[in-house]
């Protein structure tokens, strides 16, 4: 992580902008006591018009830009791209922040939410996949990283249910 990078700085910007979101990837796993680290924030967002709106509002305070494009090239995150069903891969002034309109097919916002808490460290106060979920979410993808990560979730679960 370079200097310029403070993952902290995203997640607080985002709750200021009072955009309703999710915590999920590598640092929900980290929230829920995972001796992990990460290298960006991974949200699912609620893709009401509003909330898209106050999103964009907060995108545009961390110069939010697509990630991998041509030197000299812009690419700047539209309602239209934030409504719909992809992922949204950008680069800010606090690092890198991946917006997941559908984890999958059909598993959004409004999905998420009942497998979802509240964590609030005294600072910040946000919403968090469950441990279940995530764990259900790293099983179904199984890339390299979510295989590494999966044995220390599982463990995390079954402290928790003990």
């Amino acid at each position: 992580m370079s200097e310029k990078e403070d993952l902290s700085a995203i997640l607080r910007e985002l709750v200021d902008g009072e955009v309703e979101f999710i915590l999920v990837g590598g640092m929900a796993a980290v929230l829920h006591g995972a001796p992990v680290t990460t290298l960006d924030v991974d949200i699912v967002h609620s893709r009401t018009e509003e909330n898209i709106s106050r999103l964009l509002a907060v995108l545009a305070k961390l110069d939010a830009r697509y990630r991998g494009q041509r030197k000299g090239r812009v690419l700047r995150p539209e309602a239209s791209a934030l409504a719909g069903k992809g992922h949204n891969n950008l680069a800010t002034a606090h690092g890198p922040l991946d917006l997941l309109c559908e984890l999958d097919e059909g598993v959004g916002y409004d999905e998420l939410l009942p497998d979802s808490e509240r964590f609030d460290d005294g600072e910040i106060g946000v919403r968090v996949v469950s441990l279940a979920r995530l764990v259900e979410i790293k099983t179904a993808t199984m890339r390299p990283r979510d295989r590494v990560m999966l044995p220390i979730l599982l463990a995390l679960l079954e402290k928790k249910n003990f």
